[in-house]
């Protein structure tokens, strides 16, 4: 197991997006229950579905629509999140003002999605959070899906920030496994997908407010140049 502990100086954070920085789960429930509709199949609850997803679209339709349905599942499922995702995704609490304090130290900030890129950058820019992130990362980007470690290197190198300044920010066990794969530390953030006690057994930090990550990356102060070199 990766050690627990955080870098002395943080300098970049990749964020997850869904769970951690925004909740859109009524987005994916209503989006996956309209595809599961067309082949006659019962809708999921909302609180179902925030316990299933988090390993990619394909991975999601294929478990709950049909493994021989993924492609047209997947077409059905964007064209209504296409719809719907801007008035059904909001914002988790303490997160605009946190990113903007954790900007104002001058840490770089990115997101690794298993979301379509131009679905979370349309996100972001809705929420008016896009301006704080040198770049949005997902498996359209770099051709694979989390817990494999493609976006979060996409996003140190994008960032100019080296494995050893940075740290990666989920709310799920799976993002334990990324940040491992990627060589980061890692904090979770509890309220996304994966329970409180799932993620406290990974001997991770967890933090239940997610104001509470400030503390932990303003350890020195606010002049930190890029890395030389990731």
């Amino acid at each position: 197991m990766v050690s627990a502990s955080l870098p002395a100086a943080v300098r970049g954070i990749v964020f997850d997006l869904d769970g951690t920085l925004v909740d859109s789960y009524g987005a994916i429930a209503d989006s996956l229950n309209h595809a599961r509709r067309a082949y006659g199949l019962s809708d999921l609850g909302e609180d179902h579905v925030r316990r299933v997803v988090g390993r990619g679209l394909e991975s999601l339709i294929a478990e709950h629509v049909g493994a021989d349905r993924v492609e047209p599942g997947v077409a059905l499922f964007r064209e209504r999140y296409a719809a719907v995702f801007a008035r059904q995704t909001s914002a988790l609490p303490e997160v605009p003002a946190t990113l903007a304090a954790i900007h104002a130290l001058g840490i770089r900030m990115a997101v690794a999605s298993n979301k379509p890129a131009r679905f979370s950058r349309a996100i972001l820019e809705t929420l008016e959070l896009a301006a704080w992130f040198d770049t949005v990362e997902g498996p359209d980007t770099v051709g694979s899906t989390k817990p494999e470690p493609e976006m979060v290197r996409r996003c140190l190198d994008v960032m100019g920030v080296a494995r050893a300044s940075a740290m990666y920010v989920g709310d799920m066990v799976l993002d334990v496994e990324t940040a491992d794969r990627a060589g980061v530390a890692v904090v979770l953030v509890t309220g996304g997908s994966s329970e409180s006690s799932a993620l406290a057994g990974t001997g991770r930090i967890v933090l239940s407010r997610f104001a509470d990550l400030l503390p932990l990356v303003s350890r020195e102060d606010a002049c930190r140049p890029a890395d030389p070199g990731v």
